[in-house]
């Protein structure tokens, strides 16, 4: 990685360039500084369309604007975040600036003025960097640096929305009067000209909405996520072909290996990867990735690759490292099997949200005092959550662009709420038995075992995302054996 430039004496009426301490370069000469102003190319891009999310973004603003009329809306897309002194890490847009805008760049803004018979929008952008005063060379972020970015002409026929120098923007919120709110967490800056003007519990009511009315996805949304499915699919089947190298390094093989599907296909991974095998598998959030693949063992792979629009899948297999589970692998497999067939059975239009995790529950809740592991009867157990200790998690989640979308809905509507058609929510039972778990028979202890697909609620029932991942074991096994050759 390079050292940026350094100028000299920036003029008065321009905002100074961040020198770096220990830059080569002590200044910048009065020659060079003219050279670079001119010599360059118009590169303005015409006729660009309208994203295909556009008009999608634009019905949920008139959602947006309807419910708080009169007052001024502000959602930030947030800023680059610090990894480590002078490097940042990726950058990742908010996801309720994603959802109105269909836009993805870094220090952007999009505000709903009030008008007499709704909102203006507009989105707050930076513009392409400044070529006379050296910004687009001698700045970290200008242009040479990291890359052209579109001109305010261009972004506006890009989104259908007008836009703005984003730099201009904290000043004129400051002077701004009457009511306001921001989704907060984002833009530091933004909620500092705010301050004054917003509260806690008002901007949490438009997080509120934003967050219930992302509950039913439209067409555009589920064709998104079928996208994100189809490519972890091919993630898993890399996976599968390389596990021979995996024995050979460890877990990071398996996370390298889907995340490069995952940038080749789509923006990035939707969350950390799980590549948990062996006695990690019992960990739920096991991203550290740095343990043994090994012959005999489980692998439990849980990783969904983001599409460029930032949708994500979220799936899960347990796989047999040697490709054949064991006969206790098996059994305890073909349980959560049996519990996920009976929780997706639960997932209809009408239906309560819980009713899927409660069928799950009791199956695996059968199981375990069927296998003597817990003391019935299975209505005393459930009644006391006492197989908790074994399946620890909640059966599934909604899904869309974050993860656990949906997070800040209430919940009268969302676990205790009712499913819809085009809702989408994982369905994820398991069952986990810790390596120092005594109540259980030592055969048991490491053994971990979750199985997840993503499912679309229909008008007349559901529909499987990812039902070209094979999920019973006998199914598994044939379906590794045809990847590997065997």
């Amino acid at each position: 990685m390079t050292d940026e430039l350094t100028p000299e004496t920036p003029d008065e009426d321009e905002q100074p360039i961040k020198q770096r301490k220990n830059g080569l370069y002590p200044g910048v000469s009065d020659e060079l500084a003219e050279n670079m102003k001119s010599g360059w190319a118009d590169t303005e891009l015409h006729d660009l369309q309208p994203v295909e999310q556009a008009p999608n973004a634009a019905r949920r603003r008139a959602a947006l604007s309807a419910r708080f009329p009169g007052e001024r809306l502000v959602i930030p897309a947030g800023n680059l975040k610090t990894r480590s002194n002078d490097t940042e890490y990726a950058f990742r847009a908010s996801t309720e600036y994603v959802y109105l805008t269909g836009d993805q760049t870094d220090d952007s803004v999009l505000v709903l003025e009030p008008t007499e018979d709704g909102h203006e929008a507009t989105v707050h952008r930076l513009p392409r960097s400044n070529r006379e005063n050296g910004e687009f060379w001698l700045d970290g972020m200008g242009e040479l640096w990291v890359g052209r970015r579109h001109s305010l002409d261009e972004a506006e026929a890009l989104l259908g929305v007008p836009c703005k120098d984003v730099r201009e923007l904290a000043g004129a919120l400051k002077e701004a009067t009457g009511p306001v709110r921001v989704v907060r967490g984002h833009d530091a800056g933004i909620e500092a000209a705010l301050t004054d003007k917003v509260t806690a519990e008002r901007d949490e009511e438009l997080r509120v909405f934003l967050s219930e009315a992302r509950a039913v996805k439209d067409d555009f949304e589920i064709g998104e996520l079928q996208k994100a499915v189809d490519s972890t699919v091919r993630g898993f089947e890399d996976v599968v072909k390389v596990l021979d190298k995996a024995e050979a390094t460890s877990e990071r093989y398996i996370e390298g290996t889907f995340f490069l599907r995952a940038r080749v296909e789509g923006n990035d991974v939707g969350y950390g990867s799980i590549c948990a095998a062996g006695p990690h598998a019992t960990t739920l959030h096991w991203v550290r990735n740095n343990g043994e693949v090994r012959s005999g063992d489980l692998l439990l792979l849980d990783a969904g690759v983001e599409t460029h629009t930032l949708y994500t899948a979220d799936v899960t297999r347990t796989l047999p490292v040697n490709g054949r589970y064991t006969d206790l692998q098996r059994t305890v497999y073909d349980a959560v099997y049996e519990a996920q067939e009976a929780g997706i059975a639960a997932v209809k239009p009408g239906a309560a949200y819980r009713d899927f995790h409660d069928a799950a529950q009791r199956v695996l809740t059968e199981k375990l005092v069927e296998w003597g592991l817990v003391e019935g009867p299975v209505e005393r157990v459930l009644e006391l959550g006492l197989q908790r200790r074994w399946t620890l998690h909640g059966t599934g989640h909604m899904l869309g662009l974050d993860v656990h979308d949906c997070a800040a809905a209430r919940t009268e509507h969302y676990v205790n709420g009712t499913l819809e058609p085009g809702m989408v929510l994982t369905v994820e039972p398991g069952l986990y038995f810790q390596a120092d778990d005594l109540t259980v028979p030592e055969e048991y202890r490491g053994i971990g075992v979750r199985i997840e697909d993503d499912i679309v609620v229909t008008d007349d029932g559901n529909r499987n995302l990812s039902a070209a991942l094979p999920r019973r074991s006998d199914e598994v096994e044939a379906w590794m054996a045809g990847l590997l050759g065997k």
